[in-house]
């Protein structure tokens, strides 16, 4: 019998963020942002099972029992080494590939999610993303690796900086091969990431605008930005992920 390969979505999550406390947990018409995030991932015909990947420490305990009582599954790890909580989640379910997923983007896309996967099936690679360098909005990112390419970083990657952010050492790495999903235009400058009470306004006005359907796609998105073009000034300043400059 042929084993099915297989693609899991590690959603990468705590409630300690300095810029936005328990950001992750504040809510939109009575769903927090983890369950908005993980709700529209489930939509993907790719994936086969999602974990959500949170620290061990007991200041994580309300987003353990939060997750786990809408339904999805949690793996505890490092705090501080996510790439080790990355291999170590990698080893307990065992899947060919791993979706990588930040919990501040509620937005994120299953067209997107599902185009990289069958991306890097296809091409036979081992790692492919849509932020190296990024022309999607912020807050639309995602990376596909495979189990090797995980285990190759994790044996490999000193700094604390690379376990700490689990990727750079993939991408720097000149021995994996690697893709760069493009967009048609470069749309880059578009903020739809949660790391400041400006950005969840934003997010909240844009749910709010297509409530009860949570799962419109990224490009309605931006046909409503040429429209309600105030709505996304009060974000505008604030620059994109450090860790994506730094890797390139």
């Amino acid at each position: 019998m042929v084993k099915k390969i297989t693609t899991y979505a590690f959603v990468q999550a705590r409630l300690g963020s300095a810029r936005l406390k328990n950001k992750v947990l504040k809510k939109i018409k009575n769903k927090s942002l983890i369950e908005l995030l993980l709700k529209r991932l489930e939509k993907s015909k790719l994936i086969d099972k999602i974990i959500v990947l949170i620290p061990k420490n007991k200041s994580e305990n309300k987003l353990d029992k939060l997750i786990k009582k809408k339904g999805f599954e949690v793996f505890r790890g490092s705090g501080e080494n996510v790439l080790d909580r990355f291999y170590k989640a990698s080893k307990k379910y065992k899947s060919d590939y791993i979706i990588r997923i930040t919990a501040d983007c509620p937005l994120i896309d299953v067209t997107i999610v599902d185009n990289l996967i069958k991306i890097i099936k296809k091409k036979k690679i081992d790692y492919v993303s849509n932020i190296n360098p990024p022309s999607y909005p912020d807050g639309l990112d995602a990376e596909v690796f495979n189990i090797k390419t995980l285990e190759y970083a994790w044996k490999k990657a000193k700094t604390k900086y690379d376990k700490e952010h689990v990727t750079p050492f993939i991408v720097r790495s000149k021995s994996k091969k690697k893709f760069n999903l493009k967009c048609n235009e470069d749309l880059s400058g578009v903020r739809l990431t949660v790391d400041y009470i400006e950005d969840f306004q934003l997010i909240e006005q844009i749910f709010d605008y297509f409530s009860p359907n949570i799962h419109f796609k990224w490009k309605k998105i931006i046909e409503l930005k040429k429209n309600k073009k105030e709505w996304f000034q009060k974000n505008k300043d604030y620059e994109r992920n450090e860790v994506q400059k730094n890797i390139r």
